[in-house]
């Protein structure tokens, strides 16, 4: 009996093991993909997912998992990949936001990047970006007053940061802030990975009226060394859905506008 039960405990092992490299490769796990892969039921992949995460090995996410790590990002590509359907509707629902005429920042981010796409019908609008992935997107928008942030480029995300970023922002004062980061504490704390980075978004939310945070239910729990600021800077938080029973206190407590386009749904 206990050669049955090691055997089936050394095939559980080597599975989780399996499922730490793919991930590691890719940068995150998707459980459909994992389950057919591996040959067997979404649920095992659901359970192994969840020891990993309880190890601190992975972070879950709805339908998968994110490489864990305090200190360094994915990489921008995978990050494009990681929830896309969910940044998607979270890009529309903050579109929505924001008023024909109005001025506003984006930051860095793949979720900014899907605000930026819903803005096809929008009109008289002043963007100012230090994202260039967020100025292609817009360059041939005949309706946006276009300004791209000068400063040192970053070339893996293509993020403008750095002292002359910070010097650029603070010539404005927009009606809008888009924000995004890379984690969210419990208690409200936004954080990100790049010091550069995090100063151009503290400039930026200090230069707007009102700060809109996009973010997907993936950043919630996950570990980032920078803080960025609190829940108490933020007037919207559009996302899929908040998980933590945390940072929906701290949302509460800080009168925070929170919209979720998937409230309601199962996880």
């Amino acid at each position: 009996m206990s050669t049955v039960t090691d055997n089936q405990d050394d095939a559980i092992a080597r599975r989780r093991a399996r499922i730490l490299e793919i991930a590691r490769n890719a940068g995150s796990v998707a459980v459909e993909d994992l389950a057919e892969r591996l040959a067997v039921t979404p649920q095992t992949i659901r359970r192994d997912l969840n020891v990993l995460a309880d190890q601190a090995l992975l972070s879950r996410i709805h339908g998968g998992a994110l490489v864990a790590s305090g200190v360094n990002n994915i990489a921008y590509d995978t990050r494009r990949a990681v929830a896309a359907h969910a940044k998607a509707r979270i890009g529309a629902a903050a579109a929505a936001l924001i008023p024909d005429g109005s001025s506003l920042f984006i930051n860095i981010g793949t979720t900014t990047e899907a605000v930026a796409a819903n803005f096809s019908h929008h009109r008289d609008l002043m963007v100012i970006s230090n994202n260039l992935n967020v100025v292609d997107a817009l360059s041939s928008h005949g309706s946006v007053d276009l300004v791209c942030v000068g400063g040192t480029v970053r070339t893996q995300d293509r993020a403008v940061v750095g002292a002359l970023a910070m010097r650029f922002i603070e010539n404005f004062r927009v009606d809008y802030a888009l924000i995004g980061i890379s984690a969210l504490a419990s208690d409200g704390t936004l954080l990100d990975f790049a010091i550069d980075e995090v100063e151009v978004s503290q400039t930026i939310i200090r230069n707007a009226r009102k700060v809109i945070l996009v973010a997907d239910s993936s950043k919630e729990g996950r570990a980032a060394p920078v803080r960025v600021c609190g829940m108490e800077a933020i007037d919207f938080y559009v996302c899929d859905r908040v998980v933590d029973e945390g940072l929906k206190a701290a949302c509460k407590a800080h009168g925070v506008e929170v919209i979720e386009t998937l409230a309601g749904e199962a996880a």
